[in-house]
C-alpha cells in the first residue's frame, strides 16, 4: 500500500485532515499529515502565539516537507489543499512523490488569473503591506466567504472554531509579487518537467478562494509529457475536504493517484 502524505494549505493545520487521515487508514495505508514547522503544537496554541506562523517561509516549509518524505519506505502519494497545493506542485517539480493531487490549489509562478472573488477572499491580508510582518486571522464571515460559503452557518462556524488560525502575510503577499519580479521565486515549478510524477487537479465549482479559472490556468500551464489532469466537482466551496459528500472524492483522486502512481 502506497504511503499517502497529506498538504495542508493556510489559514488551517494538519487537523484539517483529520477525516482524511482516519478514512485513508481503514483502507490500510501509512498517512502522515506534517505541519509546516513550527505548526507542530494545536490550533488553540498558534491562536494563542502566532509567532511560528510570522517566522515561517516556504524554502522552510517545502524543505521540511521533503524531510518528511524523505523518511517513508516508498514514495508516497501527495495530495495537496490551497497553498498545499502549491507544495505539491513543488514537491513533485523536485522529483518526490509517486503522483500528486492539487485541491483547490493555489497557484504557482506564472498563473496570472486572479477573479474578483479571490480578491475579496485575502483582502483581509492584502489590504496593507504592513500585513507582509504579520500573521492575519480571518473572522467568521470572512471565513466563511472564502472557506465554507457553500456550509450552513452552523457547520462553518463549528469548522471555524476547530480549524482557523492567522496566515502568514509574508508568503501571500510574496505569492502576489512573485509574477512581477524578476527570477524564479519560492513557488516557481518548471512546467516543461518531463520527469515529474503525474498531477491531478481537482477544483471545486463554488470555490471563492481559488476558484476553478485558477485551476484551470494553472493545469494549462503544464506542457510537459508527465500526465496532467484536471477535475472539478460541482457544488464545493473552497474547504472541500470538510464538506459533506467528501469521502467520495477522497476516494476517486486516491485511486486516479494510484492507477498513475510511478
Amino acid at each position: 500500500m502506497k504511503p499517502i502524505v497529506l498538504v495542508h494549505g493556510f489559514w488551517v493545520t494538519p487537523r484539517s485532515w483529520e477525516n482524511w487521515i482516519a478514512h485513508y487508514e481503514a483502507k490500510g495505508h501509512r498517512v502522515i499529515a506534517p505541519g509546516y514547522p513550527g505548526f507542530e503544537v494545536e490550533v488553540e496554541a498558534l491562536n494563542a502565539d502566532p509567532t511560528p506562523i510570522v517566522n515561517v517561509t516556504v524554502p522552510q516549509i517545502i524543505a521540511h516537507l521533503e524531510e518528511q518524505i524523505r523518511a517513508l519506505p516508498e514514495p508516497p502519494i501527495i495530495i495537496g489543499h490551497s497553498a498545499g497545493g502549491a507544495f505539491t506542485q513543488i514537491l513533485l517539480d523536485h522529483g518526490y512523490g509517486a503522483a500528486g493531487v492539487a485541491m483547490n490549489s493555489a497557484p504557482t509562478e506564472g498563473v496570472r488569473v486572479v477573479p474578483l472573488s479571490q480578491v475579496k477572499s485575502t483582502f483581509p491580508v492584502l489590504k496593507s503591506p504592513g500585513n507582509r510582518h504579520k500573521a492575519v486571522g480571518l473572522t467568521l464571515e470572512q471565513w466563511k466567504y472564502a472557506f465554507t460559503n457553500t456550509f450552513t452557518d452552523e457547520e462553518s462556524k463549528a469548522l471555524y472554531e476547530r480549524y482557523h488560525i492567522p496566515a502568514n502575510g509574508g508568503i501571500l503577499w510574496g505569492s502576489v509579487l512573485a509574477n512581477f519580479q524578476p527570477g524564479h521565486q519560492d513557488t516557481w515549478v518548471d512546467y516543461h518537467n518531463d520527469n515529474r510524477a503525474p498531477l491531478l487537479f481537482v477544483s471545486g465549482s463554488e470555490d471563492h478562494i481559488m476558484p476553478p479559472e485558477i485551476q484551470r490556468s494553472n493545469h494549462k500551464h503544464y506542457k510537459s509529457d508527465t500526465v496532467t489532469e484536471i477535475r472539478e466537482y460541482q457544488g464545493y466551496a473552497h474547504l472541500l475536504p470538510a464538506q459533506k459528500g467528501w469521502e467520495q472524492i477522497a476516494d476517486e483522486v486516491l485511486d486516479w493517484a494510484l492507477r498513475h502512481a510511478r
